[in-house]
């Protein structure tokens, strides 16, 4: 029985961790609830099922179109959004029998729904309001004697809404926040689990490589959690210096598990120069030479203190009974020392001292996190980590990165007026198809510029739209024929697909377009108009929207996605710059500011940048240079990005009287880098392959300017790290400026 609860609770700890903060699931639950009690009060009203129908389509839109973090945001904009809701449905169900007039009315509005995007979240829902509910009353039909009912629809599927948000499943931004760092502790807790098996299997092991495959994809999905935990800090903590140290201990762990991680591979890999853990560059091999007698010897070692760490997240299998926690974390800290270092090799010798600064970093994160058991007091060692730490949070500093200046025409105009021509297109050509389902088109038209910024991201949107359109179909019309006309069934078949549309919505949209394809033959069931004529009218019409869009994108003020792309790589490179010119000025005893909202804001400027090159780096590419150049690319600036969080991060432990940063040769290097950035991002505005080459010096000292005797051994093994990590950055940016063909040149 004990064994039966331990997996269980291993599986919710996987679910919790594959869903942070239960977001996904919240947003599912209240979706699908919202349109079951709106469903049963019209129900027990004995309303037709057009009615139904409107009711369970506006729940749906009421519960998922509010995004606001704060709850009475959230009420604010319901209570807006009704008069908004019953006027698209006035105007619509007017407008219904004027074809023409019905057109040009759901064009303007779709053009002003993006339009007013720049107003803020409440203008983005209350267009969404307007533009939704107009579509609604198209889909079912709807006439002007039908208003009363309709009215009445709408009132009880916003109250539903209101009920399942603020009394059924409400859940306040400070337990959403609460959930996210649970989830980011199990998150590290997996990274330590890929780690161990990496370690115990050893670099021989038949499954070596896709044990270190799943530590790749750990320490990605860990990275995506502590993003997550920022977006949330805002509304989920009372005030600024709270949300700063939680967003400082958190950053800490991150970087503390991913240099754990890398330097464990790089002992089991001797000579294979492991980097980093990005998935976007070749993927590192075992070197021929194999580890050492003494690195094998001290390996059990390392796995028993890894397991020491596992358990101190305080999930999954529990230390041994009789071993003491105080003195596991004494010993574990110590390694920062120099103190009980196995006889091993110094790359084996700076594992176990990445494990203590782990280890400090649980001490920090417990509590911000409140999940690392690590942080019982009553210790020397555990004392002076927390003084530290709170020394630390005290000089958090709230100085914004620049950011670059915009273009001249806003993104919220661009896509306004691309959708609204392409909107325009897709109703004529959804006329000419089926003058019944025309809106169809113009729908899926105006879905795939959602969170798309150039022609090539509207394309793949288009295409997994297209696929889980056809999916869909099929999985629709095998779902009506097993029903038949069993009423009750086919409205619980579209609650789960509603469930599974806002379930994945995040995660895949191939799939959640799949379920919408669902929910949409489950109510054509419901209204016993299903036919595979139907459905194949479906088909056409997204395929005609999808093709209407991409005209819209190249006709009308387009972005091309090597435009896209370039922006973001200087967005990218700006960001790098501004995080190695504080953490230098840090290293120079100088105030460099804090150094986190400076690599988070890289760590943005990524993501973004990941978004677009998404239409070079699918499978579905033409050209598969392009392709192999975009992963390195993006590999290399993971690589570097990497490095300069981990620099921050050691720049802010190296104490400030050693001064590295005066250092001549430090400085001069750190100009040259500087230097080589400011032409990389010039390079790459202009687009030019030859003008300014960059420059390749005589390299970072590796030693630092102060004698070994003056400082702490843990002081001085911080000084290197820094080093090693500005070392690392030099070289991802020479490799990305000749992967990018930009001449580099040798002045060493």
């Amino acid at each position: 029985m004990q064994r039966v609860r331990t997996r269980l609770a291993d599986a919710y700890d996987r679910f919790l961790a594959s869903d942070p903060g239960l977001i996904r699931m919240r947003s599912a639950l209240s979706t699908v609830c919202a349109t079951g009690l709106t469903l049963g009060v019209l129900a027990a009203l004995h309303a037709p099922v057009p009615i139904l129908v409107t009711g369970a389509l506006t729940a749906m839109v009421s519960a998922a179109a509010v995004t606001e973090p704060r709850p009475r945001d959230q009420a604010l904009t319901l209570a807006t959004g009704v008069p908004v809701a019953l006027a698209a449905v006035a105007v619509g169900s007017v407008l219904a029998p004027y074809r023409v007039a019905a057109d040009v009315v759901f064009v303007l509005l779709i053009f002003a729904a993006l339009y007013i995007r720049r107003l803020g979240p409440r203008a983005t829902t209350l267009g969404i309001f307007a533009f939704q509910l107009f579509f609604v009353t198209q889909f079912v039909n709807t006439r002007v004697e039908q208003l009363p009912q309709l009215f009445l629809a709408v009132l009880v599927a916003f109250a539903s809404s209101a009920l399942v948000r603020f009394a059924v499943l409400r859940s306040s931004p400070g337990r959403t926040l609460a959930r996210l760092r649970r989830a980011f502790g199990l998150r590290l807790a997996l990274v330590l689990d890929a780690l161990i098996e990496v370690a115990e299997d050893g670099p021989r092991a038949p499954r070596a490589e896709r044990a270190v495959s799943a530590l790749r994809r750990s320490t990605a999905r860990l990275h995506t959690g502590a993003l997550m935990i920022q977006n949330g800090l805002a509304a989920g903590t009372p005030d600024a210096r709270t949300a700063s140290s939680v967003q400082r201990r958190v950053a800490e762990a991150e970087t503390a598990v991913e240099r754990l991680a890398v330097l464990v591979l790089r002992v089991l890999r001797p000579g294979a120069d492991v980097d980093t853990l990005t998935p976007h560059l070749p993927k590192v091999r075992p070197a021929g030479s194999a580890i050492s007698a003494l690195d094998a010897a001290a390996l059990p070692v390392l796995v028993s203190e890894l397991r020491a760490l596992r358990a101190a997240i305080g999930t999954g299998p529990q230390r041994p009974a009789d071993t003491d926690p105080a003195a596991v974390r004494d010993r574990l800290l110590g390694y920062l020392g120099d103190e009980q270092l196995p006889d091993a090799s110094p790359a084996m010798q700076d594992v176990f001292r990445s494990a203590g600064d782990l280890t400090r970093a649980l001490i920090g994160l417990c509590p911000a996190a409140d999940g690392p058991t690590l942080a019982a007091r009553g210790t020397p060692e555990t004392a002076r980590s927390r003084k530290e730490s709170m020394t630390e949070d005290s000089g958090l500093a709230k100085e914004p990165v620049p950011q670059q200046q915009g273009p001249r025409v806003r993104p919220t105009t661009r896509t306004a007026l691309q959708v609204a021509t392409g909107s325009a297109l897709a109703v004529i050509g959804g006329e000419l198809i089926s003058p019944q389902r025309w809106y169809w088109a113009v729908f899926t038209c105006w879905v795939v510029f959602i969170s798309t910024s150039s022609t090539g991201e509207i394309l793949v949107r288009g295409y997994r739209r297209l696929v889980g359109t056809v999916a869909g179909v099929a999985a629709g019309l095998a779902l009506a024929a097993l029903i038949g006309n069993t009423s009750w069934l086919s409205f619980a078949l579209a609650g789960l697909s509603v469930f599974g549309m806002y379930y994945t919505i995040t995660v895949s949209y191939t799939l959640m377009s799949f379920f919408v394809t669902t929910m949409i033959g489950m109510l054509y069931a419901l209204l016993h108009s299903l036919t595979p004529g139907v459905l194949v009218v479906r088909i056409e019409e997204t395929a005609l929207g999808i093709a209407c869009g991409l005209i819209a994108a190249l006709l009308v003020l387009p972005v091309r996605t090597r435009e896209r792309t370039d922006q973001m790589l200087r967005d990218a490179l700006e960001q790098l710059r501004a995080v190695l010119s504080s953490s230098l000025a840090q290293l120079g005893g100088e105030s460099g500011g804090d150094l986190l909202d400076p690599a988070r804001a890289l760590d943005s400027a990524l993501e973004s940048l990941r978004l677009s090159v998404q239409p070079l780096i699918t499978p579905l590419s033409p050209s598969r240079s392009r392709r192999r150049t975009a992963l390195c690319v993006l590999g290399l600036l993971e690589t570097a990005a990497f490095h300069a969080r981990s620099l921050a991060a050691t720049a802010e432990l190296v104490p400030a009287d050693l001064r590295i940063g005066t250092d001549p040769r430090l400085v001069r290097e750190a100009y040259r880098i500087d230097r080589n950035l400011a032409i990389l991002i010039s390079q790459v505005a202009v687009r030019n392959e030859g003008g300014t080459a960059l420059v390749r010096g005589p390299g970072i000292p590796t030693q630092p300017a102060v004698s070994e005797g003056e400082a702490r051994a843990e002081d001085i093994h911080a000084t290197r790290r820094a080093l090693r990590h500005l070392h690392r950055v030099d070289e991802s940016i020479q490799a990305l400026a000749r992967t990018l063909q930009l001449p580099v040149r040798d002045d060493s």
